[in-house]
């Protein structure tokens, strides 16, 4: 079941009806530690109601094609782009936001791994007893790259053979600090921002080494003042310090 996070205070009740409006928002499984705080803090300032679903990208872009009504997207930068090219945006309201690099993540206390070059990595996820990834059927974007990356390493095969699949960043990095998998791949900002595991390296050249992700405002929201206004914030020099504290790195509004 899809976890849903509701950010609604009991303050609410102090605000006129005609001021406070409701934004629902879908979001990248891989931003929710700067993006919780980022919408309670659009409540405290702005008195509207911010409901955030995160999910895959995947599943993401499914919801909206079957119909499912949202306001604001945060989703990987490729993904905008081609919602922006379809018309499914407002004109002008898609934008990059943040950043995170790519790495992978060990216990704390583990022994440190050189991962530096491409025959570094591939050794050892083929030394590692067991390795967390994104199940590529959830339709997360970095899961499904990251497979086509193992196949072309000619070690697909055997890292599933020991694979631990999960839905997203923060299922692969609570399956290392439990030691239920030995490393995990996901992105950088989930590892640090998770106590138990610490970062044994960023992924090498030529593997993906940088996640990006955007907003955009969805062209049939029907809240359309304040959805641009939430996206704007997530924008603003404000933002960028619980970004940074979430371990991204950001891109301030233009």
């Amino acid at each position: 079941m899809l976890r849903f996070v509701a950010i609604v205070l009991a303050g609410l009740a102090s605000i006129t009806s005609g001021q406070a409006a409701e934004v629902r928002v879908l979001a990248a499984l891989a931003v929710q530690d700067a993006l919780g705080p980022l919408a309670l803090r659009f409540w405290r300032e702005r008195g509207h109601t911010v409901l955030v679903d995160y999910s895959t990208v995947g599943a993401i872009r499914k919801r909206l094609a079957d119909g499912e009504r949202a306001d604001v997207v945060v989703v990987t930068a490729e993904a905008a782009d081609e919602m922006d090219r379809a018309g499914e945006f407002v004109a002008g309201t898609s934008a990059p936001v943040a950043a995170t690099r790519t790495g992978l993540a060990i216990r704390a206390g583990a022994a440190a791994l050189d991962i530096a070059t491409l025959e570094k990595f591939r050794a050892a996820l083929l030394a590692a007893r067991s390795i967390a990834y994104a199940d590529p059927k959830t339709g997360g974007a970095f899961g499904s790259y990251f497979a086509k990356e193992l196949e072309r390493l000619g070690i697909l095969e055997a890292v599933n053979a020991k694979a631990v699949l999960r839905r997203g960043s923060h299922e692969i990095v609570k399956a290392v600090a439990s030691g239920e998998a030995e490393v995990g791949v996901t992105f950088i900002s989930t590892i640090v921002s998770t106590p138990g595991v610490k970062v044994a390296g960023p992924l090498p050249p030529p593997l993906l080494t940088m996640e990006r992700f955007s907003t955009g405002v969805l062209r049939d929201t029907i809240s359309r003042g304040v959805a641009i206004d939430f996206a704007r914030m997530l924008h603003d020099a404000a933002s960028a310090d619980q970004w940074k504290a979430a371990g991204f790195e950001v891109t301030l509004s233009r």
